[in-house]
């Protein structure tokens, strides 16, 4: 059985802002009773934190009223 068509194959591209990493861990300050490090996760916001983008993005529509 041949493998998928290369010219019909949609694949996302990578987020062009975060360069994939779409989370990261920023440490707050300092550890809490147990010893553990203060983190937060922040997410890329412009892929959501999925770090792909479409292939190609919707066009606005525009639209004209005559007057």
């Amino acid at each position: 059985m041949p493998g998928p068509n290369p010219a019909t194959t949609r694949t996302a591209r990578i987020c062009p802002d975060c360069d994939g990493f779409a989370s990261v861990a920023v440490t707050l300050s300092g550890r809490d009773a147990r010893g553990h490090l203060r983190t937060i996760t922040a997410h890329c916001p412009a892929c959501h934190g999925t770090g792909t983008m479409p292939l190609r993005r919707p066009r606005a529509t525009t639209w004209e009223v005559a007057a």
